[in-house]
C-alpha cells in the first residue's frame, strides 16, 4: 500500500545496527574501511554500491536523500553542503563552454551573480525571460541553448510562473528544465509531476526550519544526477553527515510546520491587504495574485513568504525596520522564527537599480518569512512598526 507524504517521512530510515536503534545514529567518520583487497578493489571499480568516503556518499546524507527523492517523486539525488553550492554545482555540471542558459529574471540574487560574474568566465551565456511574458521564452532559444532555470515562488518577489507551461517548452526543445522549489518545499509542491528534470533546494531554508544548519540538494533524472554525482564528488561540495542527520530529523515535521506557516502567512497577507500604509501585497493564495490560478493548480498551499510595499519607498522603510521589535532582521528565511528582509540592500543588493526594477525588486519592498509564532504577536509587531 502507497503511503502518504508525512508517514514517508518519518519512517524513511536506514537499516538499524545491532543495537537495534529507534532514531538512525551519526556516522561522523570521514572513510570507511575494507574486508579485503578484492572488496576494495570492486568497490572503487563501482563494481558494487558501498560507502568509500564521505566526500562521495555517508549513510546520513544517504538518508536525506532517500527522504527527499519520495517527497519530490525523483528518481535519485545528491546533498551539498548549501544551496548555493547545489545551485552551481549542478550547473557546472551539466554545462559547457558555450552553452546557453535561458532563465526567469526574477532569481535569487546569488544565482545571479554566478549568471552574470563567474559563468562568463568559462564562455557560458545567458539570457532572461520574464515572468509575467512566457511567451517570449521560444524567441530566446538559441542552437546553444542548454537548460531552463527558474524558481516559484520567486525570490523575493514571490511571483509564479506556469511550471507546466515550461516544461512543455523544455520537452517540445529537448532542453533540461530546472526549477528551485524553495520557497514552496516538496510538502506543497513536486515541479517533476509538472515536466521539470531536477529539482533543488536549499536545506538551509524550510528543510530545516530551525536556522541551525547548511545544506542544498539536487533532486530529479538519474542519468543527470549522475553527471552532478561525478562532478561533486571531485570537487567536493559535500553534505557533511551532521547536518545531513539534522536535516532528515527535521523532515519528519516538515509537512505539520510548514501547515502552520502557511496559515499564518496567509491570515498576515490579508491584514496587509488592507493596511493604509501598504501599496501593494503579494501571496501565492491571495485572490489578488496575478497567479492565483496557477498557484493553487501547482501548490497545496501559498508557502510562508509574504512580499510587500511600504508607501513612501526608501525612507519608510528604514522606519519600518528600525521600529520592529519581535521579527528577527535577517536574510534568511524558512525559519521557526519570522524573519523581516529588505531585499533591495541584502539579498539582491548587488543587482543594479535597473536589474532590480525589471525583477520586480522596488526600494520599499519588504520580504516577510512568517514563521510559527502565534499569528497575534506577529501582526502586532508589524503593525506597530507600520505605525
Amino acid at each position: 500500500m502507497k503511503r502518504q507524504f508525512e508517514t514517508n517521512a518519518i519512517r524513511t530510515q536506514l537499516n538499524r545496527t545491532e543495537n537495534l536503534e529507534h532514531s538512525v545514529p551519526l556516522y561522523l567518520t570521514s572513510s570507511f574501511v575494507f574486508e579485503d583487497a578484492e572488496d576494495m578493489r570492486a568497490s572503487f571499480a563501482e563494481e558494487k554500491e558501498r560507502n568509500i568516503y564521505s566526500r562521495y556518499s555517508n549513510p546520513n546524507s544517504s538518508e536525506f536523500i532517500e527522504k527527499v527523492c519520495q517527497m519530490e517523486g525523483a528518481e535519485a539525488g545528491f546533498a551539498f553542503a548549501s544551496g548555493m553550492a547545489a545551485v552551481f554545482s549542478t550547473l557546472a555540471a551539466l554545462l559547457d563552454s558555450g552553452d546557453h542558459i535561458l532563465s526567469a529574471r526574477s532569481i535569487f540574487g546569488s544565482t545571479h551573480s554566478l549568471f552574470n560574474n563567474f559563468f562568463p568566465k568559462w564562455n557560458i551565456d545567458h539570457s532572461y525571460f520574464k515572468i509575467d511574458d512566457l511567451d517570449t521564452i521560444e524567441s530566446l532559444i538559441t542552437p546553444k541553448t542548454k537548460l531552463i532555470y527558474a524558481e516559484s515562488p520567486t525570490n523575493p518577489g514571490v511571483d509564479i510562473l506556469d511550471l507546466e507551461a515550461l516544461g512543455k517548452i523544455a520537452k517540445k526543445y529537448q532542453l533540461i528544465l530546472v526549477i528551485d522549489n524553495c520557497f514552496a518545499s516538496p510538502y506543497l509542491q513536486q515541479p517533476i509531476q509538472f515536466g521539470a528534470d531536477l529539482v533543488i533546494h536549499s536545506g538551509t531554508k524550510l528543510m530545516d526550519g530551525q536556522g541551525r544548519v547548511l545544506a542544498g540538494i539536487t533532486v530529479g533524472k538519474a542519468d543527470l544526477i549522475d553527471k552532478v554525482y561525478r562532478f561533486s564528488r571531485i570537487t567536493g561540495p559535500a553534505l557533511s553527515p551532521f547536518n545531513a542527520w539534522v536535516l532528515s530529523k527535521s523532515l519528519e515535521t516538515l509537512a505539520l510546520r510548514v501547515d502552520r506557516h502557511c496559515e499564518n502567512a496567509l491570515k498576515l497577507a490579508k491584514f496587509l491587504e488592507g493596511h493604509e500604509k501598504v501599496n501593494w501585497v503579494k501571496y501565492p493564495f491571495l485572490k489578488s495574485h496575478p497567479k492565483y490560478e496557477i498557484a493553487k493548480k501547482q501548490m497545496k498551499a501559498g508557502g510562508c513568504v509574504v512580499a510587500f510595499e511600504i508607501k513612501g519607498g526608501l525612507e519608510a522603510g528604514r522606519q519600518f525596520f528600525d521600529a520592529i521589535k519581535l521579527l528577527s532582521l535577517s536574510a534568511n528565511l524558512g525559519d521557526s522564527r519570522s524573519i523581516v528582509t529588505h531585499p533591495a540592500s541584502t539579498t539582491h543588493s548587488k543587482l543594479s537599480k535597473t536589474e532590480r526594477a525589471e525583477a520586480g525588486i522596488t526600494d520599499g519592498m519588504v520580504r516577510i518569512s512568517v514563521g510559527l509564532e502565534h499569528i497575534s504577536d506577529i501582526i502586532g509587531d508589524i503593525e506597530q512598526a507600520l505605525n
